[in-house]
């Protein structure tokens, strides 16, 4: 399946995206489950089909459903909301081939900066709006976020987005 995205600015539809996370923890035998409240996004697919982007979340609006767990990870112990408020991707390219998006882009947590590359999948796309799925996995330790207690925090953080961008008049 080919699908052609218009060229053109695009806004991410805050209401119908989702950005969330889940890490293993108690040595692996709980999965915790967060979701970010705040996202916000834009981005631009230029005239060769080739794009470009921001997505940024609001660190303390990261949601575990659990008040005490949410207040540390909002502590100087992990994301340190009140000197790094923000948690952002900037995409340096995205190509599409068939439904599959290749993003190639530069993550910042905690102040740090890493590549991050993934693969996404167009979900549906119209000349007014588009989805993109993506799922992929992030080591805590190379932004900062070692703070593991007794070692109950092992492996990789799974990130999980539905991000739904609305296409700007010209």
């Amino acid at each position: 399946m080919t699908v052609a995205v218009e060229t053109g600015v695009w806004q991410l539809d805050q209401a119908a995206s989702t950005v969330g996370i889940s890490h293993k923890t108690m040595w692996g035998l709980v999965n915790v489950k967060g979701a970010f409240g705040t996202v916000t996004g834009q981005g631009e697919v230029r005239p060769d089909g080739s794009a470009i982007g921001t997505l940024t979340l609001a660190a303390a609006s990261l949601d575990t459903k659990n008040a005490k767990r949410d207040k540390h990870l909002r502590s100087a112990d992990l994301f340190d909301v009140e000197k790094f408020p923000e948690i952002t991707f900037a995409v340096r390219s995205a190509e599409l081939t068939g439904d599959t998006v290749h993003v190639v882009g530069q993550l910042t947590v905690h102040g740090i900066s890493r590549p991050q590359n993934f693969t996404a999948r167009l979900k549906d796309a119209s000349a007014e709006a588009l989805t993109l799925d993506a799922e992929f996995t992030v080591d805590r330790d190379q932004f900062g976020l070692g703070w593991n207690q007794l070692g109950m925090l092992r492996g990789l953080t799974t990130v999980t987005t539905t991000l739904r961008f609305l296409r700007t008049a010209a």
